[in-house]
């Protein structure tokens, strides 16, 4: 039987620390293009906190803190998780490169591998596009691999803030103890 659940902070504070050290050798960015909603971004800036993710990318119209509704979903961790944005995706991903991370496409494509089969890299950048669009053609040939979240029902994709957070913990879990 389940012990009662952590409700003080100290005592999360604690439980969180244990955990935090097993993924101290991973490190995770998003790339998020031209997202519409602001209520999508401040849902990843908690996704990202969540999994202890370095940084969000967002690129062309993707809206950044300070904007509004970015605030009433990540409940303060756009304060927390730091973020850059990029007006193009050209200049993102050079960015990312020079900085060493592999680049992997979140999207529905012929090759794209099942996110949980997937090895994830240790330095690893998750590209998310947009709510409609998904990602651009340009932007999928930059990816080094390319991941989909298998959809057994009706719909062809979830919200791309929850896909994100799907993806992004199986690749933090891989180095799991």
């Amino acid at each position: 039987m389940p012990g009662p659940a952590i409700r003080g902070k100290t005592e999360l504070r604690k439980h969180q620390k244990a955990h935090r050290e097993a993924f101290a050798d991973r490190d995770l960015v998003f790339l998020l293009q031209d997202w519409t909603d602001g209520y999508n971004v401040g849902g990843l800036f908690r996704v990202a906190a969540a999994c202890g993710a370095k940084e969000l990318v967002m690129v062309g119209r993707t809206p950044t803190p300070p904007e509004p509704t970015i605030s009433v979903t990540s409940l303060g961790m756009h304060r927390r998780v730091p973020f850059r944005h990029f007006p193009k995706w050209a200049e993102a991903v050079k960015y990312l490169k020079e900085e060493g991370y592999t680049l992997v496409a979140v999207e529905v494509s012929a090759d794209a591998e099942p996110f949980h089969t997937f090895t994830y890299p240790e330095k690893c950048c998750l590209i998310l596009g947009s709510e409609g669009a998904g990602i651009s053609n340009g932007l999928m040939r930059e990816a080094d691999a390319a991941v989909m979240i298998p959809m057994h029902g009706k719909g062809r994709s979830l919200n791309v803030h929850v896909a994100g957070a799907i993806v992004a913990f199986e690749a933090m879990l891989q180095r799991y103890p």
